[in-house]
């Protein structure tokens, strides 16, 4: 209850922005929590992971990062009814170590590349988030400096930069050719193999709890075939 009386003080100092009695989750004003919590991450040990992806406040600021440009989305709309429960219900879930996440549902999407599309639900993505903001620090710093995808910093402008930079150094900034290899690597989220991911993430984690979550998601496999939405399928009818 003292926590549950923490949220709604919470909800009293940002004001409520949400249709009938939902609290207000989704203020910006919440960035002094993501600053505390950055610094309890600093600070965390590997026995007190677990309970900072369940904490109150992590679950709020995943719950934000998972709904952002969503707000029209009827699975949205349908978690908001009872935001609060809802996190709640998580929370209780991660707490008791009885979360299950639903199965995912599969579409296909030319665009113009095929590509099979899984997708879990909201408060599963939510999960994610929740997982994320706590072991991220602790696996990012050991990425290598160009390493941009999904990191916090970088992105598409910081790659083109970096690319530009070690054209010229390639060239002498001259105007000879210089040339980069692009690569992907086919169905890498279907087929990574599960057993040596986990044994890598051992090597930084030893919390058991954490490594249950996570194997949790990663054998969250199960899939319920669904067609994809209407404006995929115009795309999928306009590529020849």
């Amino acid at each position: 209850m003292a926590t549950l009386g923490w949220l709604y003080r919470l909800d009293d100092d940002n004001r409520s922005d949400f249709n009938g009695n939902n609290r207000n989750l989704n203020n910006d004003n919440g960035s002094m929590f993501g600053i505390a919590l950055a610094t309890r991450t600093l600070l965390m040990t590997n026995e007190t992971l677990y309970p900072e992806i369940y904490n109150m406040s992590n679950l709020i600021l995943a719950y934000r990062e998972a709904r952002k440009n969503k707000t029209k989305k009827s699975y949205l709309i349908e978690f908001e009814k009872d935001v609060i429960g809802n996190l709640f219900k998580l929370h209780e879930e991660l707490k008791n170590q009885t979360y299950s996440p639903k199965p995912l549902v599969t579409f296909i999407l030319r665009d113009p590349k095929t590509r099979k599309i899984s997708k879990s639900a909201f408060r599963d993505r939510v999960i994610h988030h929740a997982l994320v903001r706590i072991i991220e620090p602790i696996f990012d710093k050991g990425f290598i400096y160009d390493s941009c995808a999904n990191r916090k910093g970088k992105g598409n402008l910081f790659a083109i930069k970096r690319f530009d930079l070690f054209k010229r150094k390639v060239t002498n900034n001259l105007r000879s050719e210089a040339f980069c290899f692009k690569a992907d690597i086919k169905h890498y989220f279907e087929e990574v193999n599960h057993k040596i991911l986990l044994a890598i993430i051992k090597r930084k984690i030893s919390n058991e709890k954490v490594i249950w979550l996570i194997e949790r998601i990663l054998k969250n496999t199960s899939k319920i075939s669904s067609p994809p939405p209407p404006i995929l399928l115009r795309k999928i009818k306009e590529c020849p």
